[in-house]
C-alpha cells in the first residue's frame, strides 16, 4: 500500500534521516520505536505527507503504486484529507468546538453535505462510546475522552492510513490500554493501516511488525 524509497532529511547541517527504505501493507499495524532523536517523528510526518524529503531523483513515495512527491500543493493537501487520518499526543482539538464540530472539521473542508457528514460524525462518536458527549467542548472532556475524540476526527474521512504519533503519551495507563485495544478494534471493522510511533513497549508488542530507528536509520 506504501512504499517509501531512498529518504533523506537534513535540517541544515543536521541529518536527520539516511536512506529508508520502508513499506507498509493494508490493514497493518506498525509501531515504530527507537530513542529519542533517532527520526521517528521525522519520518511519520513525511510519510504522512506533512513534511517534505530532500529532493532526489531516487526518492519515491507511493500509496497505491502512485508517486505522490511530485503533487502540487493544492493536489497534496486534498490526498492528504482523503487519504490520511493524524492522531498526535496532544489531541490538538480547537478549543471554541464541541466534539461534534472537532470531528466534523475534515469532512467540513473536503466539502461533504452537512446533513451526511453530522451523522457519519455522531456515528463514529457512538462507535466510541462518546455519544453522550458530542456537545461538550474539549474543556470539559477528561484526556480519554479528549483522545477518543482525536481518533474520530482522524477517521471522519474513512482514510485508508491512519498516523499516529506518541498517541498515549499523555493518557494514563488506563486509558492508555483502552486506546491501543481501540486501534485493533478499527483495524477489524475498517481494515485500516496504523502506523504508529511509540515509546510504549505492550503497544509496540500487540503491533503486527515493530521497526526500530536508530541514527536516522532503521536498523
Amino acid at each position: 500500500m506504501i512504499q517509501a524509497k531512498n529518504i533523506y532529511k537534513n535540517y541544515g547541517l543536521v541529518e536527520v534521516l539516511k536512506g529508508i527504505d520502508v513499506s507498509f501493507k493494508q490493514g497493518e499495524i506498525v509501531s515504530i520505536v527507537g530513542e529519542s532523536g533517532a527520526g521517528k517523528s521525522t519520518l511519520l510526518q513525511i510519510l504522512g505527507t506533512l513534511d517534505k524529503p530532500n529532493k532526489d531523483s531516487k526518492t519515491k513515495l507511493l500509496f497505491d503504486s502512485n508517486e505522490i512527491l511530485s503533487l502540487k500543493d493544492k493536489e497534496l493537501s486534498e490526498f492528504r484529507n482523503k487519504n490520511i487520518g493524524f492522531i498526535f499526543q496532544f489531541h490538538q482539538l480547537l478549543p471554541e468546538f464541541t466534539a461534534l464540530e472537532n470531528v466534523m472539521l475534515p469532512g467540513m473542508i473536503a466539502k461533504r453535505q452537512k446533513k451526511e457528514l453530522t451523522n457519519k460524525a455522531k456515528e463514529l462518536l457512538d462507535f466510541l462510546n462518546l455519544s453522550h458527549r458530542i456537545n461538550h467542548k474539549p474543556s470539559e472532556l477528561s484526556g480519554g475522552e479528549q483522545q477518543r475524540v482525536a481518533v474520530a476526527r482522524a477517521l471522519i474521512n474513512q482514510p485508508k492510513v491512519i498516523f499516529a504519533d506518541e498517541p498515549s503519551g499523555n493518557l494514563d495507563s488506563k486509558n492508555a490500554e483502552e486506546l491501543h485495544q481501540l486501534f485493533f478494534k478499527l483495524r477489524e471493522e475498517f481494515n485500516q493501516t496504523f502506523i504508529i510511533v511509540t515509546h510504549n513497549h505492550e503497544l509496540a508488542k500487540m503491533s503486527d511488525r515493530i521497526l526500530t530507528m536508530k541514527d536516522g536509520n532503521i536498523i
